[in-house]
């Protein structure tokens, strides 16, 4: 059965004490794969690279009706781009340079790849194309040329204006480095790339709604990933998601799926794909079962009810949009004494609450919890804090944890804000410990895990939900490393914990709920060794 095959993928890629998920021994750096995909003989738009100019507050992302709709143009759709997927910085050291950018990645190491599907447009084809996103050169390669009646077809049921944006995963890419646990990265990235989508969409006025009941053949299909004459000798994708992009912010009803039009077939298509690794990737037998396992062969065609923001307040001023999403940075240290007002602690909370922006890209009801490590927040007592994401669920969690915990309000909390007091003490020695060693997880402000409800959740929608999960946990990720920016702080991901010791500390006993992610944020200690350079060069 699926279900058991990935929670049997789940439980053999926990980290132990004493025994890590299998992984390579040591990193073979020659067959290292390119960070950049691309499609030879395909033909390049190059986007421009716009100045930093005025763009919204940072705290306007968040409230609706300030943010006017700015048009569908190649200049907006290259704004788009830069702040959801683009380089936003090189990094040096000596001799090595790497590329860092606007949609953070495990290991830096980006196995997710962009396309979209976008009707006729000035400055890029006068035709409806599918295009792949070139990260290194900031540029759409089309892909293929769409017959108009196949396109209009697919997009009759979607506001005027709007375009499809999909993700699909080079899995070797992570694989080459972490082994068997390659594959949750890779949907945490999923999720990451779908959070700094939806930020970059909100900064131009627009919404963005994920597809989720399109099957994977139906996503491939699309995408074009599933043509074996354009990946000969290339390594292949796999087709994770697509979300329909649209200008305005009034309530709409969309189809929750799509089919390929009969027409589609009739497409021109343009390209071939480069070679990533020197060798063949290495072959992970579990991977490949976890990938077939929660593969979605099914298709929802219920329709989805995407209502307006319900936040309130103004902007009181504070750094540009465009200004956090450029700087925003994985901490590499933490200086162990920098804290965080309380307030501020809320309010980065209450941004990862399921009431708006960004979170309203996904159409589940929330599954992911957060158990907090609070270290140096002022006005509040260090120790473990769990915040419910959706209050219905506070009983289940404190049923499923340790009967003495206090599950207490904290002083100070907005009565709104489902975040309870478990237990009071010095945790900062646990969560390094938990976060495989890793004293980024105690010398922060204060760490967290992502609490997944697990099990019960794939029985009631099945195997695919699985990478659901880690998605839902990316986009919370990408709230939470905005969020620190414009606090002026810093944060990182951890996607290596131990598992199990994390469930026993939280005092689950089954696989109700699991640990999915791990994040951290505090105070960061820059490395003088490294020098930054721009993303790109000047052009106009």
């Amino acid at each position: 059965m699926s279900i058991d095959r990935v929670v049997r993928y789940h439980e053999e890629t926990k980290h132990h004490f004493f025994r890590f998920a299998r992984a390579p021994g040591t990193m073979d750096w020659a067959n290292q794969p390119s960070p950049f995909r691309r499609y030879a003989g395909a033909p390049r738009v190059r986007l421009a690279i716009l100045p930093p100019c005025e763009s919204p507050r940072y705290e306007e992302l968040y409230l609706p009706g300030t943010i006017a709709q700015a048009p569908l143009q190649i200049r907006t759709l290259s704004r788009f781009l830069e702040y959801a997927l683009a380089i936003s910085a090189w990094k040096q050291a000596g001799d090595v340079r790497w590329a860092l950018r606007s949609n953070p990645s495990s290991g830096n190491l980006h196995p997710t790849e962009g396309y979209l599907l976008v009707g006729a447009l000035a400055g890029l084809a006068p035709f409806p194309a599918l295009c792949h996103y070139a990260a290194d050169e900031h540029a759409l390669e089309l892909r293929a040329e769409l017959p108009r009646k196949a396109f209009e077809s697919l997009m009759r049921a979607f506001p005027a204006g709007a375009f499809l944006l999909g993700f699909a995963s080079v899995n070797w890419r992570e694989t080459w480095k972490y082994g068997e646990r390659a594959f949750r990265y890779c949907q945490h990235d999923i999720g990451h790339a779908l959070g700094a989508a939806r930020f970059a969409a909100r900064t131009l006025g627009w919404r963005m709604r994920l597809l989720d009941g399109a099957s994977d053949d139906t996503i491939a299909a699309l995408l074009g990933i599933d043509r074996d004459a354009d990946f000969a000798g290339a390594e292949r994708e796999h087709p994770d998601c697509l979300a329909v992009v649209w200008p305005g912010d009034a309530a709409v009803r969309l189809p929750a799926t799509l089919s390929v039009p009969p027409a589609f077939r009739a497409a021109t298509w343009h390209g071939s794909a480069n070679r990533l690794s020197r060798d063949d990737p290495v072959q992970w037998p579990l991977l490949g079962e976890v990938e077939a396992a929660s593969w979605k062969h099914s298709t929802e065609h219920a329709l989805i009810d995407v209502q307006t923001a319900s936040r309130s307040g103004a902007a009181r001023g504070g750094p540009a949009a465009g200004q956090v999403i450029r700087q925003r940075r994985s901490a590499l240290a933490f200086d162990a004494k920098t804290s965080v007002a309380a307030a501020r602690f809320f309010g980065m909370l209450e941004c990862s609450m399921p009431r708006g922006m960004p979170l309203d890209v996904l159409g589940w009801a929330p599954a992911i919890h957060l158990a907090l490590f609070v270290h140096r927040v002022e006005g509040l007592p260090a120790g473990l804090y769990m915040l419910a994401r959706d209050p219905a669920r506070v009983g289940a969690l404190r049923a499923a944890t340790h009967p003495h915990f206090a599950w207490t309000p904290p002083p100070g909390c907005p009565a709104d804000l489902p975040l309870f007091l478990l237990q009071e003490g010095d945790a900062r020695e646990l969560a390094a410990q938990l976060s495989c060693r890793q004293e980024i997880a105690g010398d922060s402000a204060f760490s967290l895990g992502m609490i997944a409800e697990f099990e019960p959740r794939l029985r009631q929608h099945g195997a695919w939900f699985y990478r659901r999960l880690f998605w839902e946990a990316g986009v919370i990720g990408q709230v939470l490393y905005l969020e620190a920016e414009a606090a002026g702080v810093r944060a990182t991901g951890i996607g290596c914990f131990f598992d199990d010791p994390v469930h026993d500390v939280l005092g689950f006993r089954d696989r109700a709920f699991q640990s999915l992610y791990h994040f951290t944020t505090g105070g960061p200690l820059d490395d003088p060794r490294l020098t930054t350079l721009p993303a790109y060069g000047i052009r106009a």
